[in-house]
């Protein structure tokens, strides 16, 4: 095993009928998270250091376990990278037009400011 894989935890993503819609609130709470999700509608999967966000690494990496443990997003190892990608389909398939409803409100401005 590379070195650089092994202080990484596990990836925990939890089963689409393991999804709280108060999780995946809060996930979606945060401007920066809501910055990944964005991204991620407009590529389907990313490697976790191209995302365009102002954050330290460590926070970054905080943002992504919100939301992978939400159930908002999948990330799985290649090789040295980590890569990110929506969790759409499952999201839809749990709690219809949820995603795009908070997406469609944060992106008009309907979102409280901070």
């Amino acid at each position: 095993m590379p070195r650089s894989q092994r202080n990484r935890p596990a990836l925990v993503h939890p089963d689409p009928e393991e999804f709280d819609v108060l999780d995946i609130l809060h996930a979606l709470s945060d401007p920066t998270r809501m910055t990944i999700v964005q991204t991620l509608r407009a590529a389907p999967e990313r490697a976790c250091g191209t995302f365009a966000v102002d954050v330290a690494p460590s926070t970054l990496t905080h943002h992504f376990r919100v939301l992978r443990e939400a159930g908002v997003i999948r990330q799985r190892e290649d090789g040295n990278r980590r890569w990110t990608a929506l969790r759409d389909e499952d999201l839809e398939a749990r709690f219809p037009r949820l995603l795009e409803a908070i997406v469609t409100a944060y992106e008009n401005g309907l979102a409280p400011s901070r």
